[in-house]
């Protein structure tokens, strides 16, 4: 009995070590693109809009932190919104807290090998945490981010969007991405 009973136990703290462990990579996902870090945002920001979503900004953290001195890769967040699967979570008081989640941002970033990746978060296992609306609802804003990282290479390359001053994206220039609002 003894033996079962530390067993049993053994088995819960190593499940919950392995959870601790890869939890994190089930929660977000990261995906190679084949093209730089621009014509990535960009194609992402023209199947966003093909998708009938709206673009809600698109920001570069990396510039702020270079701004304070510091040396980091590029990193582009392209922010979207779907009003009619944001509309159910916003109206439920159970469920608005869950706006800290919106807008839905991708982001798109160099790592120190110079190759360009592309994050999600994995908003079909996320929803499943949030009861059977937002299951429902993460599982369609799921089936769409595939869409939006789904590349033709034989269509030519869209223009990156950036905002204005005053809008998402904020700040001054001439498109640039020193043009981009940071974090």
């Amino acid at each position: 009995m003894f033996k079962l009973v530390i067993g049993f136990l053994s088995g819960i703290v190593l499940s919950g070590l392995l959870a601790w462990q890869v939890g994190g990579s089930f929660m977000v996902q990261e995906y190679p693109s084949p093209f730089g870090l621009r014509e990535t945002a960009a194609r992402i920001q023209a199947n966003i809009k093909d998708a009938g979503w709206s673009l809600s900004g698109l920001r570069s953290p990396s510039n702020t932190i270079r701004q304070l001195g510091a040396t980091v890769p590029n990193v582009l967040l392209v922010e979207a919104c779907n009003p009619d699967y944001s509309k159910p979570i916003l109206k439920d008081d159970n469920t608005r807290i869950l706006s800290i989640l919106m807008p839905c941002t991708i982001t798109v970033y160099e790592k120190s090998d110079g190759k360009i990746y592309i994050g999600l978060m994995n908003a079909g296992l996320m929803g499943q945490m949030f009861g059977p609306m937002v299951a429902s609802v993460m599982q369609k804003v799921s089936a769409d981010q595939k869409k939006f990282i789904t590349f033709d290479p034989s269509k030519p390359a869209p223009k990156l969007i950036v905002n204005k001053p005053g809008g998402a994206g904020g700040g001054k220039g001439k498109g640039g991405l020193q043009d981009l609002g940071g974090c």
